[in-house]
C-alpha cells in the first residue's frame, strides 16, 4: 500500500515550512509505522508532483494552507482517494468571512461581524494567526472585522467520517472523533499583530462537554471529514474563531501522547469507520515549529 502526503510549505512557504515539516514528519512516521509506503513530493510545481505521483498511490492527503486546499485537494481528489477533508467543505472553511456567517445561522457562537472601536481585522481567506490583528482601523481589501473576544484560546483537534452507502442509500459516517483539547499560546505584539507560538495537550478543561459540543456542532454544519482544527475563544460561550480543514501543528503534541497510529484513524474515518475514542497519556508542549517537550 503506497500513501502520498502532499505537504506544500516546505518547499514553497519558507515561512510556515518549519510547522509543514513538523505534521509531514510525524504523518510520515505514522504510517511507515502502520505497513505503508510513503511518497511525497520532490520540491517541483506543487500541481504537478500531485499529477505525476498521486495516481501511483492507494490514497492520499493534502497539508497546506487553507486558501490552497480547494485547489489542490480537488486535483487529488480526480487521482487517488483523499483521506483528508473534502475539497468543496474545505474551500467553504478557507472563506473566514463565508464560514463565520453559516456557523452563525445555525447558532453556534462566533465573534460578531462589523464590531466598533478595537476589534480583530482578519484576512478573509488565510492561514491561522497570519495577517491577524487587533486595531480600530477600517478594514482593508480582502479583511474583515469582527469583535474582540477576551478569553480562553483553545483548540479541538476532531477526525470527521465520510459519508459511506450506495446508489440506493446513503448514510452518515460515524460521529466526529474527539483526539484532544489543547492550549493555544497566542501573542499580540506592540502593533496588535497575532502570533501564534504554540501550544499544549491534552487539556482537561472543567467546560470540555461545552467546548466539544460546539467544535462538533461547527465541523458538522461546515462538513469537514478528516483531521479538522476548530479554534476557540472560551468566554462566556466557547467563540469559534476559526475552522482549520486540515492537519494542525496540534498534531505533533496529540501524536506524542496517543497510543492509537492517527494513520490508522484517517484511513479507517475516510471509510465511514474508525474507532470511537482514543486513549491519551501524559502531556505535552509544542512550539510554532513544531518542537515537543514533556511537561
Amino acid at each position: 500500500m503506497k500513501v502520498f502526503l502532499a505537504e506544500y510549505t516546505m518547499a514553497h512557504d519558507p515561512g510556515l515550512a518549519p510547522e509543514g515539516a513538523a505534521m509531514l514528519g510525524v504523518l510520515k512516521g505514522s504510517f511507515e509505522r502502520c505497513g505503508y509506503e510513503v511518497v511525497i513530493p520532490g520540491g517541483g510545481e506543487f500541481a504537478e508532483e500531485i499529477r505525476h505521483l498521486a495516481p501511483g498511490c492507494d490514497a492520499g492527503l493534502v497539508i497546506a494552507p487553507d486558501h490552497l486546499l480547494f485547489r489542490y485537494t480537488s486535483l487529488l481528489e480526480q487521482l487517488t482517494h483523499n483521506i483528508g477533508c473534502g475539497s468543496m467543505n474545505a474551500a467553504v472553511c478557507a472563506h473566514k468571512r463565508r464560514a463565520a456567517a453559516i456557523l452563525s445561522r445555525h447558532n453556534i457562537p462566533v465573534p460578531e461581524e462589523g464590531a466598533k472601536g478595537r476589534r480583530v481585522l482578519k484576512p478573509e481567506q488565510g492561514c491561522g494567526a497570519q495577517g491577524v490583528r487587533l486595531s480600530s482601523d477600517e478594514p482593508g481589501e480582502g479583511e474583515f472585522a469582527q469583535e474582540f473576544i477576551d478569553g480562553e484560546h483553545l483548540s479541538v483537534s476532531l477526525v470527521g467520517s465520510r459519508l459511506v452507502g450506495n446508489a440506493c442509500s446513503y448514510y452518515t459516517g460515524k460521529a466526529p472523533l474527539l483526539l484532544a483539547v489543547n492550549r493555544q499560546h497566542i501573542g499580540i505584539d506592540a502593533g496588535g499583530r497575532f502570533h501564534y507560538l504554540g501550544g499544549e495537550t491534552p487539556v482537561v478543561h472543567p467546560r470540555h462537554e461545552e467546548i466539544v459540543g460546539t467544535a462538533v456542532q461547527a465541523l458538522n454544519v461546515l462538513g469537514c471529514q478528516g483531521y479538522c482544527g476548530v479554534d476557540i475563544v472560551l468566554s462566556d460561550r466557547p467563540y469559534v474563531v476559526d475552522v482549520n480543514p486540515r492537519i494542525t501543528t496540534s498534531l505533533v503534541g496529540i501524536a506524542a501522547c496517543m497510543e492509537e497510529e492517527i494513520a490508522d484513524i484517517l484511513v479507517a474515518a475516510s471509510k465511514g469507520g474508525g474507532p470511537d475514542k482514543v486513549h491519551l497519556s501524559g502531556r505535552v508542549r509544542f512550539d510554532n515549529q513544531g518542537r515537543v517537550a514533556q511537561l
